[in-house]
């Protein structure tokens, strides 16, 4: 028995039942890998279930909206992966083909790099090529013991060259699904359980006695701390959100609370003023919630807040004011939530 074959006769026995796994259609299969990125499978399983049910084939996606889209997208972040997505859709619709089937007509879309080309190519296509995502890079990583960055070119090559000899031809997607699996049930990053992996015996890392040294990682970018205020400003049932604009470096396109950077040197109403226009005035304080995006530490105090449009408010953005039924229909990241909590309103 080679490798390979420990590696799916592992795999199917051991695999996890999981909503995309249950088609060959690439259109599911291209959803659920984008929605994994930075996601996990527990937190993405309900998204992909409501997603589908809403869109349930490409053409679908590439009809609608983008508003309905992000709303469905709440709470996953990383919004840009929403739009790429749905341009996507639009130009497979526009092409008029059918579903790109390589690699090489899969890279050609808005958002989809590498892995996420090999992913759809191998699982739904049937395409001899290997993937390379966190779990695949770790499961080699160790099992070469490589001394080198996974995410440097160098380690990517020696890594996809390994992992290309671990393909069975006749069913590369499941071998390529049995690598990830590997990674996220029992090569993991710490305590890993190697008693219980189809690759022990040739694993390298295994025998130096200090599996997780391995993969080499070079030092992650420093987390920022960053304070804001944010305000929660009501009008009877109603609470005012504005939209970020669409070139936006974050979050594009997102719903939020209000907000403007907590600075010492300068009062939150002119500041809040100058981004949104109108009139403001602050209230009580109502506590401080913490959330993280990206490498961002945000600590974002709560405040009660009243606006007097006069007729200015938004200077270009777009806003309203949402009931609570409305604002969980809006592409909104999970902080609104945060802050509604801390101000009582949910």
């Amino acid at each position: 028995m080679s490798e390979a074959d420990d590696l799916l006769r592992w795999f199917d026995a051991e695999r996890r039942d999981l909503p995309w796994r249950r088609s060959r259609d690439p259109y599911r299969i291209w959803l659920s890998e984008v929605m994994l990125q930075q996601t996990r499978v527990e937190t993405a399983r309900p998204y992909f279930e409501r997603f589908v049910e809403r869109f349930p084939t490409v053409d679908a996606l590439a009809a609608a909206e983008i508003e309905p889209v992000l709303g469905l997208w709440s709470g996953l972040g990383y919004y840009r992966r929403a739009r790429q997505l749905h341009a996507a859709a639009r130009e497979i619709v526009a092409g008029g083909g059918g579903f790109p089937s390589t690699t090489e007509e899969l890279l050609k879309l808005p958002g989809i790099g590498p892995y996420t080309a090999a992913a759809v190519a191998s699982i739904a296509f049937g395409q001899v090529v290997p993937v390379l995502d966190g779990n695949v890079e770790r499961v080699m990583s160790r099992h070469l013991a490589l001394e080198l960055d996974p995410k440097k070119s160098a380690g990517r090559r020696r890594l996809t060259a390994a992992a290309a000899t671990l393909l069975d031809p006749t069913r590369p997607g499941d071998s390529n699904q049995a690598l990830m699996e590997l990674g996220a049930t029992i090569c993991k990053p710490r305590a890993p359980r190697c008693d219980e992996c189809p690759l022990t015996p040739g694993c390298r890392a295994l025998a130096t006695g200090a599996p997780e040294s391995y993969p080499f990682m070079a030092a992650r970018r420093k987390q920022v701390r960053q304070r804001h205020v944010c305000v929660v400003a009501s009008n009877g049932t109603r609470i005012l959100l504005f939209r970020r604009p669409d070139d936006s470096e974050l979050l594009a396109g997102i719903w939020e609370i209000p907000w403007v950077p907590a600075e010492s040197s300068s009062r939150p109403e002119l500041r809040l003023e100058e981004t949104y226009g109108g009139s403001w005035s602050l209230g009580r304080h109502l506590g401080r919630v913490r959330h993280s995006i990206t490498y961002r530490a945000l600590e974002i105090d709560v405040v009660l807040g009243e606006v007097d449009a006069a007729g200015s408010l938004g200077e270009g953005r777009e806003a309203g004011w949402f009931t609570l039924d409305e604002i969980a229909g809006l592409p909104s990241s999970s902080l609104v939530g945060k802050i509604l909590r801390r101000a009582g309103k949910v």
